[in-house]
């Protein structure tokens, strides 16, 4: 079994649906066990285009599938659940990012795990250091990266 990290985001429709949704559909994949679940935070967009605020969380797997298998996997969840690639950083019913595959270095077309800007994304850093603050990405663990990172437009709201 392999620890995989993932991010969630939504915001379009009713988000939390979204999330919940997406985390059961993981859960039902056999090879895939879900061992942590973040809390919910409410975030602003990233990226230069105009939309609401997002949901975001982070999960934790013990999985058996590859790294490419947990992308291909998250990828038609999005699709099941509306998501449309229409514009870069636009608004979305549902994203699914694979941050952390293991130990693994992986960069590979359409693939590269550490997430390449995860250490940027305080929606990310917030939720994943809920649940797992000693993961490390180029030797530092995710709570040091935190403390570097602004958090005030980051609001936590829940549970999922």
């Amino acid at each position: 079994m392999t620890k995989v990290y993932l991010g969630l985001g939504s915001n379009l429709g009713d988000r939390e649906a979204m999330l919940r949704a997406a985390i059961s559909a993981l859960a039902a994949t056999p090879g895939v066990h879900v061992t942590a679940i973040s809390s919910l935070y409410e975030t602003p967009p990233w990226g230069p285009v105009p939309q609401g605020p997002y949901l975001n969380a982070c999960i934790e797997l013990d999985t058996t599938l590859s790294a490419r298998a947990v992308l291909d996997l998250s990828l038609r969840i999005e699709r099941d659940h509306g998501r449309e690639r229409a514009i870069r950083w636009g608004p979305r019913t549902l994203d699914i990012d694979v941050l952390l595959y293991g130990d693994a270095a992986i960069d590979e077309e359409g693939l590269i795990v550490p997430h390449p800007r995860m250490i940027e994304r305080a929606f990310v850093l917030v939720p994943l250091a809920e649940i797992a603050p000693e993961a490390t990405v180029a030797g530092r663990t995710i709570h040091a990266i935190l403390a570097e990172v602004e958090t005030d437009d980051i609001r936590k709201v829940g549970t999922l």
